[in-house]
């Protein structure tokens, strides 16, 4: 009798410890594009990460508002199974900095991404570094609203893609409003939540040493890959480990 007692205990504790590494353990993946992108910006990440039986959902910013895309992402955060690792990319990095503190999030992942402090804007990093090559080519409309040059796309943007990629890239490109970059971040998530960044060595976007300076703030795990400003689509396989690597999946 002694022995089945013992048995049932173990067996117990090993089904406790089942559930609590099911309900600790990210289900779930929720991509945010950033400017002058749309969701699709992540086609050759998603199916990557599926094949590693992952939830996948791509936002699909507004990119009106800081705020606005912030409630997006977190309506995909609740709608998405289980806890999620939420991933960012460029002007994407501000929004999973305002929307990661939902209770869902286990941790984030910071692509050559911005990553402002509580009450900092997005504007006002990269204060103490010299202009990128890509703000030349920022085109303003009459309403606030900034696109990039076609030029700035294939030049700076995406200079380690095709040409016939970039050339899409820019028509299918969403335009941000202006007055976004000078919203201020509520609460960083990144002050409570584990974080990875991944740097472009060859940004020509957001410079290279801010890049590294915003991971070392964040005390991210930080990687860096000889890529453009869109790693996930030069090098969508290096992306797509380091973001399975926060989720606590092995490869």
């Amino acid at each position: 009798m002694l022995r089945n007692t013992i048995a049932s205990a173990l067996l117990a504790v090993s089904t406790l410890g089942a559930q609590a590494h099911t309900s600790t353990t990210p289900a779930s993946v929720v991509l945010v594009h950033g400017a002058f992108a749309d969701g699709s910006d992540w086609a050759q990440v998603i199916p990557l990460l599926q094949a590693k039986g992952l939830h996948v959902q791509a936002v699909q910013n507004s990119l009106d508002s800081l705020a606005g895309d912030a409630a997006a992402t977190r309506r995909a955060i609740d709608a998405a199974p289980g806890k999620v690792v939420l991933v960012g990319h460029s002007w994407g990095g501000s929004v999973i900095t305002e929307a990661g503190t939902h209770d869902k999030v286990a941790a984030l992942v910071y692509v050559a991404a911005f990553a402002p402090g509580t009450g900092q804007a997005t504007g006002e990093l990269g204060r103490n570094h010299p202009p990128s090559p890509g703000e030349r080519e920022f085109v303003v409309d009459a309403h606030g609203y900034l696109t990039l040059s076609a030029q700035g796309m294939r030049n700076d943007f995406a200079q380690d893609l095709p040409a016939a990629t970039t050339t899409l890239m820019a028509a299918t490109q969403g335009a941000i409003h202006a007055k976004a970059f000078g919203e201020p971040i509520s609460t960083a998530a990144w002050s409570s939540k584990p974080s990875w960044y991944i740097v472009s060595e060859q940004d020509r976007m957001i410079p290279p040493d801010l890049q590294r300076s915003m991971a070392g703030r964040i005390k991210a795990k930080t990687s860096s890959l000889p890529a453009s400003h869109v790693p996930h689509r030069s090098h969508p396989a290096a992306v797509a480990q380091v973001i399975l690597e926060a989720a606590g999946i092995q490869q």
